[in-house]
């Protein structure tokens, strides 16, 4: 399959880049700056972010892995929504104008639209406007706090939630075990598992269903 992906630097993009191209998918990534990744199906574009719709060609999937975190949008408003929100629906307008049938995106537990909290807001703004493309088939992901090495781009928050999180699942049971941090790993095998299922419709996976998927 040729796999369209941004993101592909990210925590979890990265990972989802191993695995497709570990079972010989031809991957497209559109970056902003050069990975250094190399192999004979990876193929990136450097551009601005803005520049990406246009660099956009037909796949048979398109993922995006992209996120930003307060400390890098400089705690704007704005600039937090120009990536994770804009950005995102740039490329899904793009690729669904490009004939791309199955579109999948990494969003957040508790992502709604009608949230008093602006990320989750966000968040589920941007998914509601997905599923309002079009696309043959969108899967949604909403894990938890993703548990995984992301280096110094860490929030404050997310550290402590890190930290505290094996204590935290001993309390996080039934409905509530959605909230519980998630290995980032088993986010990334669920997309690759996910992209290679049949079927249309709309399909938003949270910590369990993720975990079902990657196994």
């Amino acid at each position: 399959m040729r796999v369209l992906l941004i993101g592909a630097t990210g925590l979890v993009g990265d990972m989802v880049a191993d695995r497709l191209l570990a079972r010989g998918h031809e991957v497209q990534a559109l970056v902003r700056r050069a990975t250094g990744r190399t192999g004979p199906n990876w193929r990136e574009a450097v551009a601005p972010m803005t520049e990406w719709p246009r660099l956009v060609p037909a796949a048979d999937a398109a993922i995006s892995c992209l996120g930003t975190t307060w400390a890098k949008a400089g705690s704007s408003e704005q600039a937090f929504r120009a990536v994770d929100q804009e950005a995102v629906l740039a490329f899904a307008r793009a690729a669904k104008a490009a004939g791309v049938p199955h579109f999948l995106a990494v969003s957040s537990v508790g992502a709604d639209a009608g949230s008093r909290g602006f990320y989750l807001r966000v968040k589920g703004e941007t998914d509601e406007a997905l599923a309002a493309i079009g696309f043959d088939r969108l899967d949604i992901f909403r894990p938890g706090l993703l548990l995984g090495e992301r280096g110094s781009d860490r929030r404050v928050g997310e550290r402590i939630g890190i930290a505290l999180n094996p204590l935290v699942s001993l309390v996080l049971r039934g409905p509530w075990a959605r909230f519980a941090g998630f290995p980032a790993d088993l986010v990334a095998a669920a997309i690759v598992a996910a992209v290679e299922q049949d079927g249309s419709g709309r399909f938003v996976h949270e910590n369990a269903a993720i975990r079902r998927l990657a196994a």
